[in-house]
């Protein structure tokens, strides 16, 4: 199951990434050496235990962290701080401002960022809203719609700014089972639909392998690499099947073995 890597061109890649924190005692390390990369329309899964840098790293990508060595890059090019190449989705989707509709939540970051006419702005915003399935609730406010609405809005303003990279932090770890399974379907839906790449971090062995078409796994605090994993076979028709059950176990063993726990790559 080691992941074979079919994007020769990376949209985002990480070079041995190391991330630190200040704290009373002296200079924490959160995460120690890791790198990744993803090409275009793959979806790459941060998954570990809690405290394994996993969201300070989607952080980092976002340009929120300054790293303490290593290198991130998005097209080429090295991140410095936060751009519009890269958009963040929050958990249950609570960005959409709640006094704007749902075509002004969209339009917005394009107001602020981009020297566009009004015009330009108006059908750029309704052909987006237009494949993320929305174009009948334009002028609806955020809560009157679904959750499953409000994901493709939130995805729908981060899609209008041609974002190279979707960035998504543990975004449905909140939600009861039956939400939560009906959201990841509207996202593997929108993802095969229209084909961005994703950055996406959880806490869920199941999830991670239904959403993701590769695996990073991390080790417990101090995060490091324990291996990459390919899961591009999989789908929401595996749910409960044999093959699903299997890679969820081999995948626990990975992330809980004594190598994984002294923070060890696999490989070694």
């Amino acid at each position: 199951m080691l992941a074979r890597d079919p994007f020769p061109v990376a949209v985002f890649e990480v070079d041995r990434l190391t991330l630190d924190y200040p704290s009373p005692a002296g200079t924490v390390r959160a995460v120690d050496d890791v790198s990744f990369r993803a090409g275009e329309g793959e979806r790459l899964v941060l998954l570990g235990p809690s405290g394994c840098g996993k969201s300070s790293i989607l952080k980092a990508v976002a340009g929120f962290l300054k790293p303490a060595s290593g290198t991130i890059r998005v097209r080429g090019r090295e991140v410095k701080g936060p751009g519009p190449d890269r958009i963040v989705v929050f958990q249950e989707f609570d960005q959409l401002l709640p006094w704007k509709t749902v075509r002004q939540n969209v339009e917005f970051p394009l107001h602020m960022a981009s020297p566009l006419a009004k015009t330009e702005i108006r059908d750029r915003t309704e052909a987006t809203l237009k494949k993320v399935g929305l174009e009948r609730v334009l002028d609806s406010y955020p809560h009157t719609l679904s959750g499953g609405m409000k994901q493709r809005a939130a995805i729908a303003r981060a899609l209008v700014t041609d974002a190279d990279v979707l960035l998504m932090d543990e975004p449905f770890a909140a939600l009861d089972a039956l939400t939560r399974s009906q959201l990841q379907g509207e996202l593997l839906d929108l993802a095969e639909e229209l084909g961005f790449t994703l950055l996406f971090v959880t806490h869920s062995i199941e999830e991670a392998i239904l959403i993701g078409t590769k695996l990073h796994l991390l080790s417990p605090h101090p995060g490091r690499t324990i291996t990459s994993l390919d899961t591009s076979g999989f789908a929401r028709s595996d749910v409960g099947s044999p093959r699903l059950e299997s890679l969820s176990r081999e995948v626990h063993d990975l992330l809980f073995s004594p190598k994984a726990r002294k923070g060890i790559p696999e490989h070694v």
